[in-house]
């Protein structure tokens, strides 16, 4: 499949070891295809044990000088990546909308949101600070000093194939820490075509390795290292929940964002006009499949049947198709896996009672396409009352008072994020801090940017990407105590 790059050397089939360019040891490839047609795209190495090992190896190797570095010269290279995704933004849309199917202007938009990390996070690099502690005598010091962790690994999603990358790795790189990258099998090229620009960068050999193929085998790889120091992963819960186990005995530290199943309350007094559109482009952002995307729209009697109307009519005009084509803001769904959750949780509701109160107009028929539509009458007793649908299914749950849309929210075990929308002040701090979720948002539906913490709590999660907590997560502390001073 050719994609009309202008730098076609940015599509590469090969994993990026220790700044070399390499295949698997047993020759044996992945092929990657495109979502909207089922067409492959490519191939990448089915990478196992032993690559990952060579790339911990060599990411170790690279330690001691990249760790010796200053942070104004680690904040140099990763401002000459930022400046060359940006050069290069156009290219990698065309590669995220091939490999991942959502609209292009979408993966444009993708791509200008990664770069904020690395911008970020080169900055953030600067300002890692310590402290000094009065001690309790006079010829004492206490110093407080702050170090690299070491190697990092990073595991990667699909759905954000290049944001969720640098979130992870400019915030290692700027502490001083080496990465290798596992980015889904199902999206490399994004990861690979990042690779091939820090390596451009002048990011030295080591520091940022991209290992791609067997999941099982290059997670259990990390996680078993004593090497790596630390894990980030973005993913399921129930793989959350395993690298969890897997890392207990290197006793690695691990942040995890993990599966989400947020609400979206519309209080009697929103602003509707402001609530439909945030609720539009919450849900139906990547198809719905996002982590934070709502999965739940919850909405007070009063307003329920106005809301739904405007709802109705904004869904009405979204256009499924393949992400290439002028106009298309509904793409495929990455895989049938993924098609056949989506149908089976509509089933369910029906069965249960819900109705289709209204759907997008009939678009491209692929058989990873989904239709968007909107569901009335859910119900705590449907699956997509406590699980992420992961596709453009709206449903709408009514409620009576501001104690019930809470109480609906906060009933399930995830914890990610939640928006809810009103005017009232009172009702706005009385709300916001008893949803129990890592990220509220009040009459917006916008709340992932580089400035501001990003995580979950409950099964949603641990640990904090983004602001000055992302670079934290990659830091230790070190007590220097200094005594016998001769004062």
């Amino acid at each position: 499949m050719t994609l009309n790059l202008d730098n076609p050397a940015l599509l590469i089939q090969r994993a990026f070891i220790g700044g070399e360019w390499t295949g698997a040891s047993s020759g044996a490839t992945v092929p990657v295809d495109n979502p909207a047609t089922g067409a492959i795209i490519g191939t990448v190495p089915d990478c196992g044990e032993a690559e990952t090992q060579a790339a911990i190896a060599a990411a170790q190797a690279a330690f001691p000088a990249w760790r010796a570095k200053t942070a104004g010269e680690r904040a140099a290279l990763l401002e000459r990546w930022h400046a060359l995704v940006l050069d290069n933004a156009a290219d990698l849309a065309r590669i995220m909308t091939a490999e991942q199917g959502k609209p292009l202007a979408e993966s444009e938009g993708e791509i200008r949101y990664a770069a904020t990390f690395i911008k970020w996070f080169a900055e953030e690099g600067r300002r890692i600070d310590g402290a000094i502690i009065p001690a309790p005598e006079a010829n004492r010091r206490i110093l407080v000093m702050k170090e690299p962790v070491g190697v990092s690994g990073a595991i990667t999603p699909w759905n954000f194939p290049a944001a969720m990358i640098t979130r992870k790795c400019a915030p290692a790189l700027a502490a001083g820490c080496p990465v290798v990258v596992k980015p889904s099998e199902l999206t490399p090229y994004s990861a690979l075509a990042l690779a091939r620009l820090a390596q451009d960068a002048g990011i030295p050999a080591g520091v940022f390795n991209v290992v791609t193929g067997d999941a099982t085998a290059i997670g259990g790889a990390m996680t078993s290292s004593p090497i790596v120091r630390k894990l980030s992963f973005t993913g399921s819960t129930r793989v959350g929940a395993l690298l969890m186990r897997q890392s207990a005995d290197t006793i690695k530290r691990l942040s995890l964002e993990l599966g989400g199943n947020a609400p979206l309350i519309v209080f009697e007094d929103a602003d509707l006009d402001l609530a439909v559109a945030s609720a539009m482009a919450s849900k139906f952002r990547n198809a719905g499949q996002t982590c934070v995307c709502a999965n739940r729209i919850l909405v007070q009697d009063g307003i329920h049947d106005a809301f739904a109307e405007k709802l109705a009519k904004a869904v009405s005009a979204l256009k499924v198709g393949p992400g290439d084509q002028p106009g298309s803001t509904i793409g495929p769904l990455i895989n049938s896996a993924a098609v056949d959750k989506v149908k089976a949780h509509v089933e369910d509701a029906l069965s249960h009672g819900a109705q289709i109160f209204a759907q997008a107009p009939e678009g491209a028929t692929g058989e990873r396409f989904a239709t968007p539509l909107i569901l009335t009458g859910a119900s705590r007793d449907m699956r997509l009352a406590d699980e992420e649908t992961f596709g453009p299914v709206a449903p709408l749950f009514r409620f009576k008072h501001e104690e019930e849309g809470i109480e609906l929210a906060n009933g399930t075990s995830y914890g990610l994020a939640s928006y809810f929308y009103t005017e009232n002040l009172h009702r706005a701090f009385r709300v916001a801090e008893r949803l129990e979720a890592g990220m509220v948002a009040l009459n917006t539906g916008g709340i992932s940017m580089e400035m501001a913490p990003f995580g979950g709590v409950k099964m949603s999660g641990l640990g904090r990407e983004g602001a000055h907590m992302g670079i934290e997560e990659y830091l230790e502390v070190k007590t220097f105590h200094v005594g016998g001073l001769k004062l």
